[in-house]
């Protein structure tokens, strides 16, 4: 039946690439990009004839038509001619009326001489509103009582919604990030929830995680975000966390999301049984050993419809098929670390971008926390035998991260290039494994001195050692990292340096906040004063749901050691 299986598959993945006449990534890979350039092999230490590992790729998700399918060449039209500044807005509109005709509408009108494309999209779309744009904060108020204001203006009711929109309806109400950000998204809505459970908002702890709940049950992933053109991808799998989080003892009443649990497991693991050493599908990859161990992975492999003509510059400025390069893009978007010098070739060309090469060790410390965490639900329920099963997964992938992502020379935890078999970048993504507890007290002592003496700064954690310009890359501190760094070392006993790091990170939130009365989603951290992030595809946001959420809770950790 397996064998039956792949066969189909593999049939159907053929039958996808000649009717979009994709290139093999294996051969594109080294006869495309390296031959042009055997400086770069020199550079890299790479042989001219490095074994290329046989790829599995996956199939274009069967799901929801995004904007771009609908509209085609309007679409494209648009996005080409910067009608909107931000790439994201036109998704985010709605049609008047039915998309195909609007489309009729448009190959009709467009021959005439005086046509006028903007004028167009605005008779025949409904613009997207801005978040909290009727909101002023009140320079008088605290931290904390900014931020409590703030949790209505971020949430969303569930609502009728227009018909033929990308926003996906959810069942019960959300909180979104902020500005540009209208939708609720996966990663960033954990750490959101830290602060509402620090404010009581219990229910909407409650809510959200039914939201996610019906995701997984509905479409059989969380996706990137409630919009039809996030759906072929997904995010950092926190779900365990968030159940997690609202129940006491981790147990009591989270046992009803169990099925769930297990649903966006077999998501992640789609394929891996049938794989051999050095072959990959979606988002699992056989090691040379026989071990499994996960990559982020997006279904298609076109321009993001939120960044689309970002990406197709992006593909100009490479020699591999754009196919390949937009895959990677939407990989690295899935990552949450959209983009990063760990995803890259060439820090300073976003081009050279090689997402799905990379075993990322903050994803797979996610998935042992799930199976972890299924292995702890199953036997609450008495059903010792799962969780033994459950159980032995989380030791093996923890056996697998320890012999692929454990740098033994330099004593941290990295990335690891499964293609060219060597390690990635150090970054603040490093600190997951401690945070949901595999590492061994030497490994997190080890980690600690890499992160105090790499990269600490006066304002907490940076990402990583690099600037490249992008926004996950130094000078930029970011909410969840810190958090995930505070409590990660917490729990090995790395008060001190736990402590330094969220005092640092909680100075400069509060003075940022003491000079322009707002929260903002990063913020450059390399110096002692507050100053606002930046890089990356987009304007700085201001909200922000994670910083909210993070920030509040180490207020109540923390708040007693800040300087007057």
């Amino acid at each position: 039946m397996l064998c039956a299986t792949r066969t189909v598959q593999e049939a159907a993945i053929n039958t996808y690439r000649q009717e979009n006449k994709a290139v093999d990534p294996v051969r594109s890979e080294a006869e495309v990009e390296y031959q042009f350039d055997p400086h770069e092999l020199k550079r890299e230490g790479m042989q001219d004839s490095e074994p290329e590992p046989e790829l599995i790729e996956g199939l274009p998700a069967p799901d929801a038509l995004t904007p771009a399918d609908r509209y085609l060449e309007l679409f494209e039209d648009v996005q080409m001619a910067r009608i909107f500044p931000d790439s994201k807005t036109f998704p985010d509109c709605s049609p008047k009326y039915d998309p195909l005709d609007v489309l009729i509408h448009y190959r009709r009108q467009r021959k005439n001489s005086e046509f006028d494309l903007k004028r167009f999209v605005h008779d025949h779309f409904y613009l997207p509103g801005v978040n909290e744009s009727f909101y002023v904060s009140n320079p008088d108020k605290s931290l904390n009582e900014h931020i409590d204001d703030l949790w209505p203006v971020l949430t969303k009711m569930p609502q009728q919604h227009m018909p033929f929109s990308s926003l996906l309806p959810l069942p019960k109400p959300y909180v979104v990030p902020g500005g540009r950000f209208g939708e609720t998204y996966y990663w960033d809505s954990y750490f959101t929830m830290l602060g509402l459970a620090d404010s009581g908002r219990d229910d909407l702890l409650r809510h959200m995680a039914d939201n996610f709940a019906w995701l997984i049950d509905n479409y059989g992933h969380v996706p990137n975000g409630n919009r039809t053109y996030y759906l072929s991808r997904s995010q950092p799998p926190v779900f365990a966390l968030m159940v997690e989080l609202f129940e006491e003892d981790g147990i009591r009443g989270a046992k009803r999301y169990l099925d769930q649990l297990m649903k966006e497991y077999q998501f992640w693991m789609d394929g891996a049984g049938e794989l051999m050493p050095h072959q990959a599908y979606r988002h699992v990859v056989r090691m040379p050993n026989g071990s499994l161990l996960n990559r982020y992975w997006d279904d298609r492999d076109t321009p993001r419809d939120e960044s689309w003509l970002e990406d197709v510059e992006t593909a100009k400025q490479s020699r591999r098929p754009a196919n390949e390069v937009y895959r990677d893009l939407r990989a690295g978007a899935a990552s949450g670390w959209d983009y990063s010098s760990r995803w890259l070739r060439d820090p300073k060309r976003l081009a050279s971008i090689r997402t799905t090469q990379f075993i990322p060790v903050d994803l797979n410390a996610f998935l042992y926390k799930l199976e972890v965490m299924i292995a702890a639900l199953s036997r609450a329920k008495g059903e010792e035998l799962t969780a033994l099963a459950w159980q032995n997964k989380a030791e093996t992938r923890k056996k697998a991260i320890n012999h692929y992502l454990w740098d033994k020379t330099a004593g941290v935890f990295r990335d690891y290039d499964w293609r060219r078999e060597r390690f990635g970048a150090f970054t603040a993504a490093a600190v997951v494994p401690l945070f949901v507890g595999l590492a061994s007290p030497k490994q997190a002592h080890l980690q600690a001195i890499a992160l105090r003496h790499l990269l600490l700064t006066p304002g907490g954690l940076v990402s990583s050692m690099v600037e490249s310009g992008e926004q996950w890359d130094k000078p930029n501190g970011w909410a969840p990292l810190q958090w995930m760094a505070v409590q990660g070392l917490n729990q090995y006993g790395e008060e001190r340096l736990a402590t330094e790091i969220a005092v640092n990170w909680l100075t400069t939130v509060n003075n940022f906040y003491q000079l322009h009365h707002k929260l903002v989603e990063k913020y450059d951290i390399s110096g002692d004063r507050a100053r606002p992030g930046g890089g990356g595809e987009y304007p700085l946001q201001d909200g922000f749901g994670w910083t909210n959420g993070v920030t509040r809770r180490l207020m109540s950790m923390y708040s007693h050691l800040l300087a007057d």
